[in-house]
């Protein structure tokens, strides 16, 4: 990600000129995640200008940073404060040699590689997400069983119960779609659109569960002692990243759905 193109990764402006046995790195990138905690990073930068591809996916390259080696030698690490516990920085890359052996595949390739790893990434944090979802639910129930008011377990109203048993089910169908996509990419396949319904998926049912989590407790779901409101704000920003769920309906309607291009 970058601070001018988001998610359309093709206007990303981090040029990577080669001279000699070495390429130059000049650009920015935002939100790379445990940057000051990383030895290596995969960097995905233009070895060619947009203006002169034939097609914009055209042109990107992937290369293998020795992090370690080139901090404080062009890489510099800023990082961001935000409201999760998430360790996110910029990083900025300014006259970084990147030797010619660190291009992974070839040239003016890396869009195409990069994809596989995308895929790869909605599986993973679907897979996160109904971890946390589990989590919230197991919380809930737990809460609302021994809560007590009015001579009775909350739990025993239909009220409380009712969005917690929703919540499960939302959670249960979300694995099912994250098992699917992980079994149509372990298998070889292209897993574009399971990888993309799985993320979608998951981050909303987590994100039914936290609601739901934070509703059963009251009051107490914005103490701190719970967790509750750390995992509530943390389990947000999969509404938004690796990509936000608006992306993952425009990619479904494109193409799952044969629906023109939106964007």
């Amino acid at each position: 990600t970058e601070p001018t193109s988001g998610t359309d990764t093709t206007a990303l402006r981090t040029f990577a000129k080669k001279e000699g046995d070495k390429y130059i790195v000049n650009g920015q990138k935002i939100w790379t995640s445990r940057a000051e905690h990383s030895d290596l990073m995969l960097l995905l930068a233009r070895t060619t200008p947009r203006d002169q591809v034939a097609k914009k996916t055209e042109g990107l390259s992937i290369f293998l940073v020795d992090m370690q080696e080139a901090l404080g030698n062009g890489l510099t690490i800023r990082p961001i404060r935000t409201m999760m516990n998430h360790a996110t920085t910029e990083v900025f890359f300014d006259q970084m040699s990147v030797p010619a052996a660190n291009l992974i595949g070839e040239e003016g390739m890396g869009f195409r590689y990069i994809l596989s790893g995308m895929n790869a990434e909605r599986i993973l944090i679907a897979a996160e997400c109904v971890g946390d979802a589990k989590w919230f639910v197991r919380k809930a129930a737990d809460y609302a069983g021994e809560r007590t008011l009015f001579g009775r377990p909350i739990g025993q109203n239909q009220g409380v119960q009712f969005p917690i048993s929703r919540a499960y089910v939302q959670m249960r169908a979300a694995e099912l779609m994250v098992r699917e996509a992980t079994d149509v990419y372990e298998g070889g396949g292209n897993a574009g659109a399971e990888a993309n319904m799985a993320k979608m998926l998951a981050a909303d049912a987590s994100w039914a569960a936290a609601d739901t989590c934070v509703q059963t407790f009251g009051g107490f779901g914005f103490a701190e002692e719970y967790d509750v409101e750390r995992k509530f704000r943390e389990t947000r920003l999969y509404q938004v990243a690796p990509i936000s769920t608006n992306m993952i309906l425009s990619y479904v309607a494109e193409h799952v759905l044969g629906l023109p291009r939106s964007y």
